[in-house]
């Protein structure tokens, strides 16, 4: 029972960096703001999992915040484990009867819960005040997934917080040092790119026990690629062959004794190869969609561009920047040859351009001279249907050009125009004096779908006016 103490509640300046302290916890507890009566719940109450009706006066901003964070508590004379600290607030509404935390071993499934109630008497008086509360004592293990939620108590439907979090691995130098499976030795391995094959060396287990080793994609948990080698105590060779098929980043080995609770350790061979992320770009023609999915987690930012010729300058499409979080789609996207893909993240950027070559068709633009005296006619071929409109823009050292108001194609009857080029679908005649002054480009858009890469043609010789933009 917490009857009406005060206690301290202390903001944690440090992190979970490498070589930083981590924070130590002398005994397991769960503590409230001053003025709450509150007791504690370690066991789990299976009935709170089913969520009830939402009261009209219960907003669903009334859990405030969700605070995870790793400690270290230390026996005398004893081995260290750790602890994850959540530290949780909201606003006390009469229908509530405290909070409930609950954490949860992404690899294991295993459920730790903790509740927190309010007496009667201290709801009465609070109700409307922020309640924080402090639990102290999830035990967990170095390197584990978890997946945290706060609920209600009473937990009411659509009212809940959730977050992701990993325990520091023996790479922190605080955990290397104090807990015991951090002392185990470490595999070593070298990698055979020819033959696609990374070779591990087990090390002399603890105990005499059998040793497993694996490859794995590293999400937020490191998921199987193949089965795990296993090299027996009493075996004569400590040595076994991984295949692999694509160096990716996040391709990392895992490896640990066949002891319980054995630490797991990690190495990723190919974190530098970022290259085959960026090639898993995919056209979809009925839907006439371009998609990418990262095969690893990516943090960045990509988005469509127009490259005008080889080697220049990949210039962003309006509106498609997207976040490199997952999957990216982008629906009814033109086939041009000089629409790309770049990806940019803190390492650099990366350019792909998926439809250049010959198996996709593009719609071209020529300039001639028009029947009406003084004006050049923009046609545009294409295999399908198509609306564009024309630009007269003027070059200039920063991007973009600046451009005239759309001149808007007309429409033609079907199978005419050049059979060479493609048959012709629309035209528009532009004034002669306007397109040939110097600097000045014609530029075409294809206008019917929601992303379209330009052709635009520079520096026309009017005097013999012809020209063609690939």
């Amino acid at each position: 029972m917490l009857a009406g103490r005060a206690v301290l509640f202390l903001s944690l300046t440090w992190t979970t960096c490498r070589g930083l302290a981590m924070p130590r916890v002398a005994e397991c507890g769960v503590s409230c703001s001053p003025g709450f009566t509150c007791r504690s719940r370690v066991n789990r109450n299976i009935f709170n999992s089913f969520c009830q009706h939402t009261p009209r006066s219960l907003s669903p901003s009334v859990l405030e915040a969700l605070t995870l964070s790793t400690a270290m508590k230390c026996a005398p004379r004893n081995d260290c484990s750790l602890v994850l600290r959540v530290q949780a607030s909201l606003t006390l509404h009469e229908g509530l009867r405290g909070l409930e935390a609950c954490s949860m071993n992404v690899d294991t499934q295993e459920t730790r819960c903790q509740s927190v109630r309010v007496s009667r008497a201290s709801r009465r008086l609070q109700v409307g005040r922020q309640l924080q509360v402090h639990f102290d004592c999830f035990e967990v293990g170095v390197a584990q997934s978890l997946y945290v939620t706060l609920r209600t108590v009473p937990h009411f439907c659509g009212i809940q917080l959730d977050r992701q979090y990993r325990v520091e691995d023996c790479g922190d130098q605080d955990v290397g040092r104090n807990l015991p499976g951090c002392s185990a030795k470490k595999f070593s391995y070298w990698v055979d790119r020819d033959r696609k094959v990374v070779r591990v060396q087990a090390p002399e287990a603890p105990g005499g026990s059998d040793y497993y080793v694996r490859l794995c994609l590293k999400w937020f948990t490191c998921e199987d690629v193949g089965a795990p080698a296993r090299v027996t105590a009493n075996g004569l060779s400590r040595t076994v062959s991984l295949p692999y098929s694509r160096e990716l980043p996040c391709l990392c080995l895992e490896g640990w004794s066949a002891t319980p609770d054995a630490v797991r350790m990690q190495a990723c061979p190919f974190e530098d190869d970022t290259e085959a992320l960026w090639d898993a770009v995919h056209y979809h023609p009925g839907a006439q969609a371009l998609s990418w999915e990262p095969a690893c987690p990516v943090s960045g930012h990509v988005s469509l561009c127009w490259r005008p010729g080889p080697g220049a300058l990949c210039h962003q499409l309006e509106n498609s920047g997207r976040a490199a979080h997952g999957r990216v789609q982008y629906p009814r996207v033109d086939t041009q040859p000089q629409l790309c893909l770049k990806f940019s993240t803190s390492r650099g950027f990366w350019v792909r351009c998926p439809f250049k070559g010959q198996r996709f068709q593009a719609w071209k633009m020529t300039v001639q001279p028009a029947a009406s005296q003084g004006h050049l006619r923009v046609t545009f071929f294409s295999p399908e249907a198509a609306h564009f409109q024309v630009y007269l823009c003027q070059q200039r050292k920063t991007w973009p050009p600046a451009c005239r108001p759309a001149l808007w194609a007309t429409a033609l009857p079907p199978a005419s125009g050049d059979f060479m080029a493609g048959p012709a679908v629309a035209f528009v005649d532009v004034p002669r004096d306007e397109a040939c002054v110097p600097n000045t480009c014609i530029q075409g858009r294809r206008t019917d779908m929601l992303f379209s890469a330009p052709q635009q043609l520079c520096d026309l010789w009017c005097p013999a006016s012809q020209g063609t933009a690939d």
